[in-house]
């Protein structure tokens, strides 16, 4: 058990999530009509709000511009209670920004990352930081986080025993992960991720464990999570039958609810995994991308 006052360390990107819904498939190379919509966005930002609305103690490291998309960012971290002291403020930047390209029926048909500023998370920023994270009961990082940064990560879990959660952003990313992975607690990352490993899930899960991951949690879809550590075989939770009306945000609802029972018990993944799944589920029924009625009563038995 840790202490109720430590609060989880979320450290990656903060940007403007732009969502434009075709409104039927899409035509290359003509103009292809579509429902636009705006919300705070980032892997770790959002894993940061759905920790802060089940109103667990938060604080977010990251980097934003001086522009209106930065300030939006932070006055709406600060309305849910998020700690933003270690965040980057740089002045005369763009704050960084993901598009989505939704098909019809809600599902990702196209992604556009532009985040330089998240690259200015280099160990050397993340010194200001490191008492901070020391102090932490759990830090989470997501794989929009520079190479160079991983490394100081891992070794500050290794001396803190402060459990370390990844959060994987993209297939093209994951190369950003270094080769040994020692001192991280869990990762959690989907099919296609995983596949950047090996092809093979047997083999990729062999893999990230001879790297030194001790829990590898895998997000397969419609087909539910699949969860791997080593010596046992792994275990597999069903996906809850919902209708999908957006798929952005889901996949870090889910980090979050797994991060807030970890915080209070780092064993206790299967817990872990039901209320993450549980928050991914309401997540799709949303076009935001964290669901507004969280509330600390989900963190009830």
């Amino acid at each position: 058990m840790t202490s109720s006052a430590a609060p989880i360390v979320c450290i990656g990107g903060l940007n403007i999530d732009r969502k434009l819904r075709l409104l039927a498939r899409p035509l290359a190379g003509s103009s292809n009509p579509c429902e636009a919509h705006e919300t705070p966005g980032g892997v770790v930002r959002n894993v940061a709000e759905n920790l802060a609305r089940l109103g667990l103690p938060v604080a977010l490291i990251g980097a934003v511009g001086d522009d209106a998309g930065g300030r939006m960012l932070l006055e709406q971290a600060a309305e849910v209670g998020i700690d933003l002291r270690a965040c980057l403020r740089l002045r005369r930047h763009v704050s960084d920004s993901y598009t989505a390209v939704l098909a019809p029926d809600g599902s990702l048909h196209l992604g556009l990352a532009a985040m330089p500023l998240v690259e200015r998370l280099n160990p050397w920023a993340l010194q200001a930081s490191q008492a901070l994270r020391a102090s932490a009961a759990l830090v989470v990082a997501d794989g929009n986080l520079p190479t160079d940064a991983w490394p100081a990560l891992l070794q500050d879990a290794r001396s803190s025993g402060v459990p370390l959660v990844a959060v994987a952003v993209s297939e093209a990313k994951m190369e950003r992960l270094p080769e040994r992975l020692d001192g991280l607690h869990l990762l959690l990352l989907n099919a296609g991720e995983l596949a950047t490993v090996a092809t093979d899930k047997p083999a990729a899960l062999a893999a990230l464990h001879g790297r030194g991951v001790a829990g590898v949690l895998v997000s397969l879809g419609a087909e539910g999570l699949l969860y791997s550590e080593p010596g046992r075989p792994p275990r597999h939770w069903p996906a809850p039958d919902v209708p999908v009306v957006d798929v952005t945000g889901a996949g870090d609802a889910l980090a979050a609810g797994v991060c807030a029972v970890l915080r209070q018990d780092a064993g206790a993944i299967d817990a872990a995994v039901r209320l993450g799944q549980r928050l991914a589920a309401l997540t799709l029924q949303t076009e935001d991308s964290v669901h507004r009625d969280l509330t600390p009563d989900f963190l009830s038995p």
